[in-house]
């Protein structure tokens, strides 16, 4: 099974893309997803944020409106959140990765946003890297509910620019050139990686 990491900074299209990977036979793993599982109500990451940040635990899940206030307040906050999220972001993509197995999937795509900072570049076969101009990526971004520049700048500074991203890439998918060419683009890379 060939492991592709699926990357790029927030409001690249990751989201639209890693679906267009599903849609072509892909196991798709969603780095996000699994983190707002660790988030839930009863999630594994739970007991951890209460005994850090104790307040961010609203009726048994964590709300990422007060988590946000103690990561902005103070950046060590976010290094002491990533030392543990991460290692439990990966044990629940080394199970996808089983079950990817033995459902029989050629491909396995990992869409991880943060590739290349937690290094799990280092255990993917090939990289896709989501990219657009700054100017789509900005517009996307600010229309998300909740959204501010304060948080878009956050988020931004806790990421490599998209432009190391590129040159680290085996493929590059340019989603400002509307759905139908990443659609082509996507199922180009599939043929190629399966060496169809």
């Amino acid at each position: 099974m060939i492991i592709v990491g699926l990357t790029g900074s927030i409001g690249m299209g990751k989201t639209a893309t890693a679906k267009m990977f599903e849609d072509a036979g892909a196991f798709v793993f969603d780095a996000d997803a699994a983190v707002h599982a660790l988030y839930a109500k009863n999630g594994a990451a739970v007991p951890l944020l209460r005994a850090v940040f104790p307040d961010v635990i609203v009726a048994g899940a964590v709300d990422r409106g007060k988590l946000l206030v103690h990561l902005k307040k103070d950046t060590l906050n976010i290094e002491v959140l990533e030392s543990f999220i991460h290692p439990m972001v990966l044990a629940l993509r080394q199970d996808a990765i089983a079950l990817a197995k033995v459902e029989g999937h050629e491909v396995f795509v990992a869409d991880i946003p943060l590739l290349f900072e937690t290094g799990s570049d280092a255990h993917v076969d090939k990289i896709v890297v989501v990219t657009a101009n700054a100017a789509v990526q900005r517009e996307r971004v600010l229309a998300r509910p909740g959204m501010t520049e304060e948080k878009f700048a956050l988020i931004k500074s806790r990421q490599y620019p998209d432009a190391q991203k590129r040159a680290k890439a085996d493929y590059i998918i340019h989603t400002d050139k509307g759905l139908s060419h990443a659609r082509k683009r996507v199922q180009s890379i599939m043929q190629e990686i399966l060496g169809k």
